[in-house]
């Protein structure tokens, strides 16, 4: 099986090296060339041709987002930001998702600077290796939002790699009166709350990072923190969501596994579950249970998904009912919530 062949780009000599002894201890990686900023990146990923690129942020000549922004736009290729865990930081991330960054992975500072801080970058980088990247295009029109009635319904969603560009695509047709939502995004503790506030200004609803005993009200959707809790969703003097202390489901906490299964216990056939774009198979299985409890579920399509891996896993079990691209999935949720039962 041919390696992947990695390139990365950091101004910090230390920290490429770090990056690289980390990747090299993974058979399936190569490390075929570093750079120490944009200018001399661009030569080198001319020259190497690399399967993915690691990139930093912060660094002189050309910062990481201007330079991933060029990348995106003239040789679309897949990229794993190595960001610091900063609001800063988190911001700037965020930003490099929504231009086309696969993945982003938290870069080990002080006394955590070492290879352990990047245990997962080796997976993060084989799956950016598989990913789906398109060349970056002029920012479409603004989604109106579509008209919906409240009917009662819950709305769950789940997504992973690439979900950060998907969940603004689908809320983007989101109205102020919104079903209740609650969606699991696998991300870094620090990037959740600076995201809630960026899909709060890009719908119409309002969007705030979840908290325990949080009522679930029509017009809101509810973004689980990341960390050290997965979010439930619990009947208790009408739906509230749950923050739970627990081992990793299905390799993540939070899990969309964990999410889905409680909103199949709490609301049954009154909910939507949708599964978006990401890697591995976490919240198929809870998707199949809220279908089996009489919920309405979709997935997005593989053409549309960064990482066809979990809709898929999810399709091939019998736990959507159909598939959308991300363009049409927000408004096919609206109308299978609008549906009185």
């Amino acid at each position: 099986m041919s390696h992947t062949r990695v390139v990365i780009v950091d101004d910090s000599p230390t920290m490429r090296s770090l990056i690289a002894a980390t990747l090299r201890r993974d058979p399936d990686l190569e490390v075929v060339g570093q750079a120490g900023d944009p200018l001399e990146a661009r030569q080198v990923i001319k020259d190497l041709n690399p399967d993915v690129v690691t990139l930093d942020i912060e660094m002189p000549n050309m910062n990481g987002l201007d330079f991933l922004e060029k990348i995106m736009r003239l040789r679309p290729m897949p990229v794993v930001m190595v960001s610091t865990l900063t609001q800063a930081g988190a911001e700037a991330t965020l930003r490099a998702l929504e231009l086309g960054a696969v993945d982003c992975v938290a870069k080990p500072t002080g006394a955590s600077a070492t290879g352990d801080g990047l245990s997962d970058l080796a997976v993060r980088v084989k799956s950016a290796a598989r990913a789906s990247v398109r060349p970056l295009a002029s920012a479409p029109a603004p989604a109106a939002p579509a008209a919906y009635t409240p009917s009662g319904d819950i709305v769950a969603i789940g997504s992973s790699t690439g979900g950060v560009e998907a969940l603004l695509a689908l809320l983007a047709h989101f109205p102020e009166n919104c079903p209740p939502t609650v969606i699991t995004q696998h991300m870094p503790a620090t990037f959740t709350r600076s995201f809630a506030a960026r899909l709060d200004r890009a719908t119409a609803a309002h969007v705030q990072e979840a908290y325990d005993g949080a009522p679930i009200e029509v017009g809101k959707v509810y973004l689980a923190p990341g960390g050290e809790t997965h979010l439930e969703v619990v009947r208790s003097g009408g739906l509230r969501c749950r923050l739970r202390e627990g081992e990793p489901i299905s390799g993540h906490r939070p899990s969309v596994d964990a999410l889905f299964q409680s909103v199949a216990g709490a609301s049954g056939s009154a909910a939507v579950g949708a599964i978006l774009t990401g890697m591995g198979r976490d919240g198929a299985s809870g998707l199949k249970t809220m279908r089996d409890a009489g919920a309405q579920t979709v997935g997005q399509d593989e053409a549309s998904c960064v990482v066809y891996g979990m809709p898929r896993v999810a399709f091939e079990i019998g736990a959507v009912s159909k598939q959308y691209s991300i363009g049409e999935i927000g408004s096919a949720i609206l109308k299978l919530a609008e549906r009185r039962r």
